[in-house]
């Protein structure tokens, strides 16, 4: 027997995509975040915008927006959505060191977003990571996680601090 808070199992337990079409179109929104940590001296010259590559910091937001509008082409078993908004925010953080990523995801559908904002935060610190590898390969990539959503039959949800 399957687990039954494993939506994406079927009875036999073989992977299925969730049967979303009786569920009530609604507001939804999620917000995720992740951390890039790097040397004082990389995220001077990221901050600068002195990079060899170019803008860091506005390529990968703009990488962040792209992945989110692809999440159901990278994730098997999502569904495609029509997103309303993505918003992808990056600041310096000089206690990492490093750069924050957060991203918030709007849509009016049948399933959530959380997928979308999360695919949003993790390429964006993949990009950033792939245009500052020249300067610091010791980066390290983490704390990509959920903090809210809200939506849904579920309702509000919200990390802890």
């Amino acid at each position: 027997m399957t687990n039954p808070n494993l939506t994406h199992l079927d009875e036999t337990g073989a992977a299925h995509m969730v049967d979303v079409s009786d569920k009530p179109v609604s507001e939804r929104t999620a917000i995720a975040e992740g951390t890039v940590k790097m040397q004082p001296a990389t995220l001077a010259i990221l901050r600068s915008g002195d990079a060899r590559k170019g803008d860091v910091i506005g390529t990968a937001r703009i990488a962040g927006i792209m992945a989110a509008k692809k999440t159901h082409q990278l994730v098997p078993l999502c569904h495609p959505i029509g997103l309303t908004k993505v918003a992808v925010d990056i600041e310096t953080d000089d206690a990492l060191p490093g750069l924050r990523v957060r991203a918030t995801t709007r849509v009016a559908e049948r399933t959530g977003v959380e997928m979308e904002a999360l695919t949003a935060v993790a390429v964006a610190c993949l990009t950033i990571y792939d245009m500052a590898k020249a300067i610091d390969r010791g980066m390290i990539i983490g704390g990509v996680r959920l903090l809210e959503k809200s939506g849904g039959r579920s309702g509000p949800w919200r990390a802890d601090p």
